[in-house]
């Protein structure tokens, strides 16, 4: 029995390596029920010179998102031997499945390539960075106009300006190589003023710190700037709760807000009401769990839980409020 074991874990390691093989990290096929991709999974730091930033990018996750799955690991020094959790869990944005959706709640980018014959429909996803507060980026359906490989940078008024103030002004332009912000790939989007590009700062992806562009890793822009076809539809979003179902489950990835706000009652009910339209089978959640989640946004995709049985002679005053409230409409 132990040989049969063994074998049978070897040939499930061995499938397991070639679905790797024939699915770069971050691609995945769109599921045929529901809308998750991927998995939660952890690894163990093997080299103590990495950072949690170095292991992100390897994993394809950003800054935030792999700080905010390992809150008690340290950012430079997570030490040989520490379990690091990847978030790499998804729940697909409420759009349309084609060309790229970029939303900037989740600082995620998300490809729908048209289906090459005999292939299966995929996504593949890229963690981003965003424009920082008072440069956002800006929202609405747009298209990519141009690809520039190895392209030129000519800072923006508003850059030389605040450089001028530093007595540091800036050359009239940056020309290709290590010190140019763009990196060696940029896709124009029909927005004046605002790409997709590489970046030579690579730490910053993940977060909120660009002048309102897309930003990427060299590796990610590199395969979106070759794949990617000038005219393709671009529609940037802001949207911070997704709702989600698998195998039946209902599921939640809550991020925080952009503006200084919180989830509030609104959300909430809004939120009941998109997870019970795709509630074909009259699952029961937990509402209370769902408002804790809103308070407090970790960004990880969360399975709901069925609401706790009620005490005795107590009454489920939020979960019945809850409810009849999202189902006012029937």
């Amino acid at each position: 029995m132990s040989g049969l074991l063994a074998g049978l874990l070897a040939l499930s390691g061995a499938v397991q390596a070639e679905e790797e093989r024939e699915w770069p990290r971050g691609h995945y096929p769109l599921p045929e029920e529901g809308n998750v991709i991927g998995e939660r999974y952890t690894v163990i730091v093997e080299d103590h010179e990495d950072t949690l930033i170095d292991i992100a990018r390897r994993h394809n996750v950003g800054y935030e998102e792999i700080v905010r799955a390992n809150p008690d690991v340290s950012i430079w020094i997570p030490g040989e031997g520490t379990e690091v959790a990847i978030p790499g869990k998804f729940i697909l944005p409420e759009a349309e499945r084609t060309g790229v959706v970029i939303n900037v709640a989740e600082l995620r980018l998300y490809y729908f390539p048209e289906a090459r014959s005999g292939e299966p429909p995929r996504v593949e996803t890229y963690p981003i960075g965003i424009g920082r507060d008072g440069y956002d980026t800006p929202l609405g359906i747009t298209k990519t106009t141009m690809r520039l490989e190895d392209p030129a940078w000519y800072p923006p008024r508003s850059i030389r300006e605040e450089a001028a103030e530093r007595g540091d002004p800036p050359p009239a332009v940056v020309p290709p190589g290590p010190d140019n912000p763009l990196g060696r790939h940029a896709i124009l989007l029909d927005i004046p003023g605002y790409l997709i590009h590489g970046t030579n700062d690579p730490d910053g992806i993940g977060m909120r710190a660009s002048r309102g562009c897309i930003r990427m890793f060299p590796e990610d822009v590199e395969s979106v700037f070759h794949n990617v076809p000038v005219g393709t539809q671009v529609n940037i979003i802001d949207q911070p709760i997704k709702v989600g179902w698998q195998e039946g489950q209902p599921l939640v990835q809550v991020f925080e807000p952009l503006e200084e706000q919180e989830h509030g009652m609104s959300a909430l009910i809004d939120t009941i009401s998109r997870l019970n339209s795709g509630n074909a089978n009259g699952v029961a959640f937990d509402y209370e769990q769902l408002r804790r989640l809103l308070d407090e946004p970790s960004g990880q995709v969360v399975a709901l839980q069925p609401p706790p049985a009620p005490e005795p002679d107590q009454a489920p005053a939020l979960n019945g409020l809850f409810e009849e409230l999202a189902w006012r409409e029937e």
